[in-house]
């Protein structure tokens, strides 16, 4: 790495101190205030000892003189304030404390008890008992650092409750049962059915809040469609039918988008005459629901956000009103925050799409609240109980022979700079960092001696049981956990953020790729036995590549150079995919490769020039050995996919060098790449998983991050580059340059 002696103990000494005492970015502090019945700008100023207009310049939503609604939120900038309002701690009742608005709470009328069945969930208990979690967590004090558990029992709070003047009931004749079908999502039928996702939750409470899941076949209470009843039908928008052979209610039900209730009731001769039959003539509503036709095969979605104009919004989606109004009939009645907008499924705009949904793109950057103040907690290998501090060179040695070790001090190096540049945009952070020493039992003692509701988000750690620890005791808290290195094993926790983009997916977004580029290009795949199911795939994608055969000997892998020439073609651009694990086979087909491109196969027959590029869909550690020539590589125009891309000098590269006198290495780089998608996200909204929802594609300085939630398994990353050598170095490229053939 080329850093001093002194200068790298220095800086890993002080990389690890900063485990023990941790560190907190201290920017501009502030509370929070919920306005009261007949309080106004002036009283919650002198309430605060600020003035009017520091209030005002954190609340742009108000306005001065500006009759203020009970229940808004209001920040208050503290550090503005020459005194403070003062209130008793639980703890000492004597000590003067800034006033904290969630300190007074609704006290309880009294107890009930609740014994915790198999499967319950605190938000569900919650839900029951029409409480909050929190409500919950205040007299099980258990359960802020211990996960729910069966046959567990709960104090449950009783308040009193003010009955609303207006009991609300539904007319479950007002309601039809609507069967998911395949493709379909909760915009799409929300838009069929016209109603917010909102709604539909309110109708459905058992989807769940924080996944957008629905399975084919699953059941949802729907609102008849106005115009679709019986009731509500005028004889011209009637039509006659007359019933063909072999046609029954059901067919009907489904032709028509008609409950069989809804057809008996408008043609009572079908129950008078023993069923439906041939040639009968009945009446059927012209107007239906739709079918699973609108789905994410056919459209995208849009949910309209409250205060958008009709200007605005056909402006974001690259389409004029006339053709919205097209697409969306019920727009004639004006546009509705929460209404869901279909657009066609080729529409581009100033929007990214996720799932068929299309996000808003929200720069962070100029979103982030600074009331705001995140707490996160680290939890990576260090072991520091095995280093010698004394030993300068035996300290240096374990260093580098400890990956766990350098992957830490590079993971946490980065995310140092990440916190040093969120704190400088005026966001407070609270950080937290502890050893686990890559052993469960370890991290079992540390977690157990925490109070995982009060972070904001776990980062770590890196082995996968202590992974599977952390991720247990906090999802019942709902506390997002990031795994920022590969994950070998699949964990099944709705919490866990994997950061690092699956090899399958890398695979597919190669291939896909390349099916984007390609035209009458000679496709050739070289595969070794370890590698059959991706070679499968990609015959899949290229049904016309031709396949070379691996000859595999116990000592001895490669292929056949006479018949590897026969496959390559003179005329068109020959692509080679390379799928090994073996670096002495990856090392020879570049080799073999590079001798062929640009060059005649045969130069006394022809002197017309092979054109080779070689590609993978996994560039494994078979062709990071030493033994393969970069300037094969780079003749050949080498791709690959990777979660990472080279970083130049850019600011956070500076930053680290005039911090630790050396330039980031990989480890570094995600570690702030992540760290500081994390805390810009958190301030933003402090709840990583809500923030998920609305948040597409990020990218910093390495790595890109877009997270798709999969149901009951966590939140992926979906996000890659395509890499290719070229002129001895590795750059990102977006589209294939063909080359013609040199004759």
């Amino acid at each position: 790495m080329g850093i001093k002696m002194n200068q790298f103990i220095k800086n890993t000494v002080v990389l690890l101190l900063l485990v023990f005492v941790g560190c907190n970015a201290m920017a501009q502090k502030f509370a929070t205030h919920a306005v009261k019945r007949g309080e106004s700008l002036e009283s919650i100023a002198k309430q605060y000892s600020v003035s009017e207009q520091n209030i005002l310049t954190y609340n742009k939503e108000i306005k001065s003189g500006q009759d203020l609604k009970p229940n808004t939120i209001l920040v208050i900038p503290m550090d503005a304030a020459s005194k403070k309002p003062t209130a008793s701690t639980p703890d000492n009742p004597k000590t003067p404390a800034a006033k904290d608005p969630k300190a007074e709470q609704e006290e309880p009328i009294g107890f009930t008890s609740h014994k915790v069945k198999k499967r319950e969930t605190l938000y569900g208990i919650a839900k029951r008992y029409h409480i909050t979690e929190e409500d919950i967590k205040r007299y099980n004090r258990d359960l802020y650092s211990a996960q729910l558990k069966k046959k567990m029992v709960l104090r449950i709070p009783k308040y009193k409750r003010v009955k609303p003047s207006e009991e609300i009931t539904i007319n479950e004749d007002d309601f039809e049962t609507y069967v998911v079908a395949s493709k379909e999502t909760r915009w799409s039928i929300a838009h069929k059915y016209g109603i917010t996702i909102d709604s539909m939750l309110v109708l459905n409470p058992a989807l769940a809040k924080n996944s957008s899941y629905l399975a084919e076949g699953q059941e949802l209470k729907m609102p008849i469609k106005v115009g679709s009843s019986i009731q509500n039908q005028v004889t011209e928008l009637y039509q006659s039918y007359t019933v063909p052979k072999g046609v029954g209610i059901f067919r009907l039900t489904q032709e028509f988008g008609l409950s069989s209730k809804e057809i008996m009731d408008l043609n009572p001769e079908i129950a008078e005459k023993g069923g439906l039959k041939e040639g009968m003539i009945i009446r059927i509503p012209q107007r239906k629901v739709e079918t699973g036709d609108v789905n994410t095969d056919n459209y995208i979605f849009y949910e309209v956000k409250p205060g958008q104009t009709e200007f605005a919004l056909t402006r974001k989606l690259g389409i004029s009103y006339k053709d919205l109004l097209a697409l969306n009939p019920d727009l004639k009645d004006g546009l509705k925050a929460g209404m869901v907008l279909k657009l066609p499924k080729e529409q581009t705009g100033n929007f990214e799409v996720r799932n068929a949904l299309v996000l808003d793109k929200i720069d962070l950057l100029d979103s982030i609240n600074v009331s705001n103040s995140p707490k996160v907690l680290f939890m990576f290998p260090f072991r520091l109980d095995k280093l010698d501090f004394e030993n300068t060179a035996n300290l240096k040695n374990t260093i580098k022979s400890r990956r766990s070790l350098q992957g830490s001090l590079g993971l946490y190096s980065g995310a140092l700079i990440a916190i040093d540049s969120i704190a400088s945009l005026g966001i407070s952070v609270d950080v937290k960092t502890l050893d686990n020493q890559f052993d469960v039992a370890k991290t079992k003692s540390l977690l157990a001696k925490e109070n995982l509701s009060e972070y904001s988000a776990i980062v770590g750690p890196l082995d996968l049981p202590s992974l599977r620890e952390v991720a247990v005791r906090a999802s019942g808290l709902q506390v997002p956990v990031i795994a920022p290195t590969p994950v070998a094993a699949r964990l099944s926790m709705s919490n866990v953020f994997f950061s690092y983009t699956a090899d399958k997916v890398l695979e597919e977004r190669m291939l896909e790729f390349m099916k984007k580029s390609v035209t009458d290009q000679n496709i050739i795949i070289i595969a070794d036995g370890a590698n059959a199911v991706t070679k499968d795939s990609i015959v899949s994608a290229f049904p016309e590549a031709k396949v070379v055969v691996v000859v595999e000997e116990e000592k001895n892998i490669g292929v056949d150079r006479e018949k590897l020439s026969a496959l390559l073609s003179e005329d068109v651009e020959n692509w080679v995919i390379v799928e090994t694990d073996n670096f002495r086979l990856a090392s020879s087909v570049a080799s073999i490769l590079n001798s062929f491109h640009n060059s005649p196969l045969d130069p006394e027959i022809s002197n017309t020039k092979v054109i080779v590029r070689m590609f993978t869909t996994d560039r494994s550690k078979a062709f990071e050995n030493d033994v393969i020539s970069s300037s094969h590589l780079s003749n050949l125009n080498f791709m690959y996919p990777s979660v990472y891309r080279e970083v130049g000098n850019d600011a956070f590269a500076k930053r680290y060098r005039k911090r630790f006198g050396d330039s980031p290495d990989r480890y570094a780089v995600r570690g702030f790449d992540i760290t500081y998608d994390l805390l810009l996200k958190l301030a933003y909204k402090n709840n990583l998983i809500e923030v998920s929802k609305l948040i597409g594609e990020t990218e910093y300085s390495g790595n890109k991050f877009s997270y798709e939630k999969e149901f009951a398994s966590g939140y992926f990353n979906q996000a890659s580059y395509i890499m290719m050598y070229e002129e001895m170095r590795i750059k990102e490229v977006k589209k294939i340059n063909l080359v013609e053939a040199v004759k």
